[in-house]
């Protein structure tokens, strides 16, 4: 009988063994990823990286900084916020979409015990949102649903990490986070769930996993490795919830209440197929910020958005 170790083998075999025939060294790949929840994916990597292969992860506090790096080739992959993506397409930048990443990570908190328990109820009050972020978009729309507009509230720029100790000190009624932020914000009383913002033609889409023109041109082969690495990490995950939250306490230095608020609520959804789903809604997506006028034009989706290796990957 085949046992699940050997099938993993072959697979990994299978989807490394071009690159493999090519490469007469061990190679270092360096992968971006932000320092939140749902952007632990890169450090489970390790264990299924094909042996001619080494990895380097960079870490970044900003997406747009994440994005950067792999437009300038400093980074070869990175994960961030299809925000982050759409802004440099937009902008003509190399910037290719080729896998998701993670979807949901988000959430609307107010404090505990407050009146703030809809959107509605944001009205009048002040909200932190972090600018040209992917929650700014999600937010502004659930205002549009809602009948609202960001002039209907007072909107104050905070910084992610910032949001929870701001909410708890009564400088905000209310924040548009991400995980473990409203984590942390519920398991510690201070804040209340109004909603995860779900609700809306974008679905839970939050980030990408992409890399530049150039090496998806120059090392197609790569590409398709590192994408299968990321699929299988990601499906490891999604099966050990109590390995990411250790793995997130330990390397984040992340409370472990916060952790398992979010995992447990299952508001991180680790995912790595770019189909017609994600496509779908990153489209989408890219003509919310067009009418918000955050971009100037759509990216080229021809080649922003790249399916091939997502496709060779799902039939390895």
């Amino acid at each position: 009988m085949i046992g699940r170790r050997h099938l993993l083998a072959g697979a990994s075999a299978l989807l490394a063994a071009p690159h493999i025939a090519n490469a007469q060294a061990q190679r270092t790949v360096k992968m971006g990823s932000l320092r939140l929840i749902h952007s632990m994916t890169p450090h489970f990597y390790e264990r299924f990286l094909p042996p001619n292969l080494k990895l380097e992860i960079i870490t970044f506090d900003s997406p747009t900084d994440g994005k950067n790096a792999v437009v300038t080739r400093s980074v070869d992959f990175g994960g961030f916020g299809i925000a982050a993506a759409i802004l440099g397409g937009a902008a003509g930048e190399p910037v290719v979409v080729a896998g998701a990443f993670c979807n949901k990570g988000m959430g609307v908190i107010s404090k505990a015990g407050g009146d703030i328990r809809t959107i509605a109820d944001l009205r009048g009050k002040r909200v932190g949102i972090w600018p040209g972020s992917t929650q700014e978009v999600f937010i502004l729309e659930r205002l549009r649903m809602n009948r609202l507009t960001v002039r209907d509230i007072t909107s104050v720029r905070v910084p992610f990490g910032e949001m929870h100790a701001m909410l708890a000190r009564g400088e905000i009624d209310a924040y548009v986070g991400a995980e473990p932020g409203p984590g942390l914000s519920i398991s510690s009383g201070v804040g209340q769930l109004v909603e995860y913002p779900y609700e809306t033609a974008m679905g839970g889409l939050n980030m990408i996993w992409a890399t530049s023109e150039a090496l998806a041109a120059q090392d197609p082969a790569l590409v398709r490795t590192m994408l299968g690495v990321h699929r299988r990490a990601s499906e490891f995950m999604m099966a050990n919830p109590r390995e990411v939250a250790d793995a997130t306490v330990r390397i984040l230095g992340a409370p472990r209440a916060a952790v398992e608020q979010a995992l447990g609520a299952r508001n991180v959804e680790y995912i790595w197929k770019l189909d017609e789903t994600v496509q779908t809604q990153s489209r989408t997506y890219a003509q919310h910020m067009l009418e918000l006028r955050q971009i100037r034009q759509l990216p080229n989706f021809t080649t922003f958005l790249n399916p091939r290796f997502s496709n060779e990957v799902a039939t390895a």
